[in-house]
């Protein structure tokens, strides 16, 4: 799928590219290998592109839509969640008899999260942020995704200047465990 454009564009994108991601897990019988695979490359998009809101988003909502702080507050909830499953996931093997229940915990609170964004947060960031603004937090955020840590980190801070300060160096760290591993490569 094509990445560019305004933030929102680019974060409904990147839900497009999870939620087709859930689909290959769901469509593999309990137990595959192959869904451990798919469950790493969801949890790799789905940490980068939180530490991505959580940097650039969410500010944004709070500094131009009304309620922003609540709003922002009630998604942060969301991602805690979302890495604490995550976290307990990363342990699981396929076979393992809490990787269902684990996986089927995320993409239910993945998917709620994705409704509330895309039908209420979205809409309202549009209507009150230029549209300049949102273009150049599009930008950010697609640099943002390229040195964000892309294992879960329940313990790190989520609001700025501490989360964009202490991502990339965790990114690094992430991306070079990844790369001994081999985990989150596509066969």
């Amino acid at each position: 799928m094509g990445h560019g454009g305004n933030v929102i564009d680019e974060l409904v994108t990147d839900h497009r590219e999870v939620e087709e991601m859930f689909g290959k897990i769901e469509g593999l019988p309990s137990g595959h290998a192959d869904r451990k695979r798919y469950a790493d490359q969801v949890t790799i998009e789905l940490v980068r592109h939180s530490v991505a809101e959580e940097a650039y988003l969410y500010p944004a909502v709070r500094e131009h839509v009304a309620n922003g702080d609540n709003l922002a507050d009630r998604e942060l909830e969301d991602h805690a969640t979302a890495e604490r499953i995550m976290k307990d996931l990363e342990g699981c093997d396929p076979g393992d008899a809490d990787f269902d229940r684990l996986m089927g915990m995320l993409m239910s609170e993945i998917r709620s999260h994705i409704a509330d964004e895309e039908g209420n947060l979205f809409p309202a960031l549009r209507q009150a942020c230029p549209m300049d603004t949102l273009n150049e937090l599009g930008e950010k955020v697609r640099k943002a995704k390229k040195t964000a840590p892309t294992r879960p980190h329940p313990a790190a801070p989520d609001k700025p200047p501490a989360n964009k300060l202490l991502a990339p160096g965790t990114g690094m760290v992430d991306r070079l465990r990844d790369a001994l591993t081999g985990r989150g490569k596509s066969e």
